[in-house]
């Protein structure tokens, strides 16, 4: 399997964007990461090609957020009242997705905005297909239980 590098930029951008809140250095990270890639791609032939990816641009964020002191907090809500269902939505799914674990969130955004394969989640995490497929299943079933709960 060859990963097509173009296509996988803007994924590797948001993993990278999500994991860090922060437009510049997501894109930074996501620079060094396929620098790295496709240094190692040279040296040697990867079997594993989008893991890979993944594992980098993972670590490269691990990385920064160790060096990182502070957060700067910023008021990203649009001041249009037209999308007031949107933004509700918004806020309900965000404080629902703020109650899973980290790793739980960080697999919900790779399958599902990302769309990587659960073959390729279950090698990132070390399972078998079948235990992602049962753990995605189990964390959208949370998700919903949560989204009810706040409707009703």
């Amino acid at each position: 399997m060859s990963v097509d590098l173009k296509e996988q930029y803007d994924k590797i951008f948001r993993y990278c964007y999500f994991r860090v809140r922060d437009k510049s250095l997501a894109e930074d990270l996501t620079q060094e990461t396929f620098l790295r890639f496709l240094e190692i791609r040279k040296k040697q032939d990867i079997e594993k090609e989008l893991h890979y990816l993944y594992t980098i641009a993972g670590n490269l964020c691990a990385d920064s957020y160790r060096r990182k002191s502070t957060e700067e907090l910023t008021d990203d809500i649009p001041d249009n009242s037209d999308h007031e269902d949107d933004i509700l939505t918004g806020v309900a799914l965000s404080g629902a997705m703020r109650k899973l674990s980290t790793e739980d969130r960080e697999i919900i955004m790779l399958r599902y905005i990302n769309e990587v394969p659960v073959g390729t989640l279950s090698k990132m995490y070390s399972v078998s297909r079948f235990s992602m497929s049962r753990r995605i299943s189990r964390i959208l079933a949370e998700l919903k239980k949560d989204l009810n709960e706040k409707e009703g």
